[in-house]
């Protein structure tokens, strides 16, 4: 042979080897999940609501429905002194007879302080009126608007004091007053002032908030601080984290264990149905679109009447009850369409050869290879269930007071939004937040777990 001819190749040549690791189908969805930083960092907002759901209430001890009628719809930015003050009954002001001819009562202006406690004010008198009536409002009155609630009216042209003590709250109101004739109507212009009104208690109180421990330790005129409430309280003075808190249990409760048992359901009965084909499969998908049909709402009531659900009373174990029997159908199609293409597999067939019973074949080979699907269906189940709570929940089919859900909260908050708006904001965001989540893991899973994108870019 010629000395071009092929040498085997010494054991000592270097050679630089090039593989790639072998990976399993869920290692290698694994990688592709955590590839994907929007659905990546979706995963760990879900972990955060729910350890802030199970945790949470460990580290923040407090009682979710204790009341504190002295700091209602406190919002979270709220100011947290508190002035310490006994009240003592005041006698009021009594002018000499005007003289004159004033169209409106002249320096309307504050006496003293104005706190929770009272707010006391003093004006000139106005000529031939026979008493005065006091307006209070929250914005300020514009030329043509109405004044105000109607507070109370005084007696007499001389009687030019007025003692406010109709449920104050720490916040800016604007006071009107007008000169009223014979007949009590209003025959002037009207005076106006703003007060800012600062938050007041009394020592006995303080120490029965939980404010101070001792009462001695404070005297009269003294500013302490209140508890803080890092997201302010609701309507009824309760802490809206320690309710934020509770809501969190119920709607991820609802929202994950309904999933849970109709995506199992419709698993196994997709399986049967797939598996077994032909008339079988006919009558169980024919079954499936009849449940699709049925009106969930209408539904909603009838198990809420059979379970003896009454007005005002939270609907928890219906809503999860109506939530699993009409929502398997959805899972059992996509399920079904898998096996459908699975039990035409090889390895299928040669498992039946050997003498593979169906259950044994459906649960072994079969529905592990459905998991991808099973799984993307169960992560966009999840905030589908958890609007349908929130949804029932606001028109007071679902979760109801005092009970805390997301979607109660929203419904309590919307009464107020306009004045306190976070009682509405801080629950619908995390209902958002959580939503949101849980569709782009949904997004994430599906590519990861999409068989076909395994060897892409």
């Amino acid at each position: 042979m010629s000395d071009l001819s092929f040498k085997p190749i010494s054991l000592d040549t270097d050679t630089e080897e090039r593989s790639r690791p072998s990976l399993s189908y869920w290692q290698d969805a694994w990688i592709r999940l955590r590839a994907n930083k929007r659905a990546f960092t979706s995963l760990f907002v879900i972990i955060g609501m729910l350890v802030f759901a199970c945790a949470g209430p460990l580290v923040w001890r407090i009682d979710p429905d204790a009341q504190d009628l002295d700091q209602t719809s406190k919002p979270p930015w709220g100011d947290r002194n508190a002035l310490v003050q006994t009240y003592e009954p005041w006698e009021g002001v009594v002018s000499e007879e005007p003289q004159g001819d004033n169209l409106a009562p002249q320096s309307l202006e504050l006496v003293g302080d104005a706190t929770t406690t009272n707010v006391r004010l003093v004006w000139g008198p106005v000529p031939n009126s026979k008493g005065y009536r006091i307006f209070r409002q929250i914005i300020e009155p514009r030329p043509g608007d109405p004044l105000g609630l109607p507070i109370g009216e005084t007696k007499g042209s001389t009687s030019v004091s007025f003692e406010d003590r109709l449920d104050i709250k720490p916040k800016s109101y604007w006071y009107s007053v007008v000169a009223i004739n014979e007949e009590g109507e209003d025959f002037s212009e009207a005076a106006t002032v703003k007060v800012d009104v600062a938050f007041s208690t009394t020592a006995a109180n303080a120490v029965e908030r939980g404010y101070i421990k001792d009462q001695n330790s404070v005297s009269v005129g003294d500013t302490i601080r209140v508890p803080l409430h890092p997201l302010g309280t609701d309507y009824l003075g309760r802490d809206m984290l320690a309710r934020l808190m509770e809501g969190a249990r119920i709607s991820l409760f609802i929202g994950i264990v309904a999933p849970f048992l109709f995506v199992i359901a419709g698993v196994i009965y997709g399986s049967i149905a797939g598996f077994l084909g032909r008339n079988i499969d006919h009558i169980l998908m024919r079954f499936a679109d009849f449940v699709i049909a049925l009106p969930f709402l209408l539904f909603m009531i009838l198990f809420k009447l059979l379970f003896g659900i009454g007005p005002g009373e939270s609907g928890i174990l219906p809503m999860l009850v109506a939530l699993v029997l009409l929502s398997w159908p959805g899972a059992a199609r996509l399920v079904r369409g898998e096996i459908l293409q699975i039990r035409e597999e090889g390895y299928v067939e040669a498992s039946r050869l050997l003498g593979t019973k169906t259950p044994r074949l459906i649960l072994r080979h079969m529905i592990p290879n459905t998991m991808g699907v099973v799984l993307v269906t169960f992560t966009f189940a999840v905030p589908s269930a958890i609007f349908t709570e929130a949804f029932l929940s606001f028109i007071g089919m679902g979760v109801t007071a005092p009970t805390a859900s997301w979607g109660s909260m929203c419904n309590d908050g919307i009464k107020t939004m306009e004045s306190t708006p976070h009682e509405l904001i801080f629950p619908a965001l995390f209902i958002s937040v959580t939503v949101l989540a849980f569709n782009f893991l949904g997004d994430g899973l599906r590519d990861a777990l999409d068989a076909r994108m395994r060897y892409g870019e």
